[in-house]
């Protein structure tokens, strides 16, 4: 099966109505962390808050000063907004589609570490590169997931749509693939963005199951420049044709 990693987004859905369900990996793997967000998030000491939150008026982090042991659940795909997450365009795509988003999309989350797309959480927020607590999240995850993930991905194709930034999360060892984006010959940030959420809405849309099939995937606005193999890894660079 192809396996798909991607990246949060700094804006969040509120609100949920679905259930608690044990996390991809362990709910118990995660405890710590979630621990050390829920007693600061819950504290009253609002530079704390907003320290972890990356906000500068307190009034901006009222919407996550919750329990996150007892707030709302919401399917992490449908958590996110943002770039990606606009042009992925969930609320537009069938059942099927999204089921497929739920079990193929595993997302890193700068609190709940990779979550499968159908893993229930909370609304939260944590600033990207920050600590929580004393806790550092990224080694936090690598430290405690890299070998599950290793086991969990063994018979998988991966296409690795992530941002840069969460590689320090886990780092492949297996062959995995890439894109690059390119618009006039030079890369580019928000259309990386926007791209990396249109192919995984058109995974979805086709229920791409592996790398063959996604090379023979024809995706509107890009065409294939070049492609490049550095050791285990295969880069696919696009350019925007639009």
């Amino acid at each position: 099966m192809l396996k798909v990693l991607f990246s949060p987004s700094e804006g969040k859905n509120n609100g949920g109505q679905e259930s608690p369900k044990e996390l991809l990996g362990s709910n118990e793997a995660r405890q710590g962390i979630l621990n050390e967000y829920n007693k600061i998030a819950t504290s009253g000491d609002e530079e704390a808050v907003k320290n972890l939150f990356g906000f500068k008026k307190i009034s901006d982090c009222e919407a996550y000063v919750n329990d996150v042991f007892d707030s709302p659940l919401m399917f992490a795909i449908e958590r996110y907004q943002g770039v990606a997450y606009d042009y992925l365009d969930i609320k537009t795509l069938d059942a099927k589609q999204v089921e497929y988003l739920k079990n193929n999309t595993i997302i890193f989350s700068n609190l709940y570490g990779p979550i499968l797309g159908g893993d229930t959480i909370a609304n939260y927020k944590v600033k990207q590169g920050n600590n929580i607590g004393s806790i550092i999240p990224d080694k936090f995850y690598k430290d405690r997931f890299t070998y599950q993930l290793d086991l969990y991905f063994n018979k998988d194709d991966i296409l690795d749509l992530r941002a840069g930034y969460y590689d320090k999360f886990y780092k492949l060892t297996k062959p995995y693939t890439t894109l690059k984006f390119l618009k006039g010959g030079k890369t580019v940030s928000h259309w990386a963005k926007a791209y990396r959420g249109l192919v995984l809405r058109e995974l979805a849309k086709n229920n791409i199951s592996s790398m063959e099939e996604f090379m023979s995937l024809e995706i509107e606005g890009l065409s294939i420049k070049e492609i490049k193999v550095i050791k285990n890894k295969t880069e696919i660079v696009y350019n925007i044709t639009q």
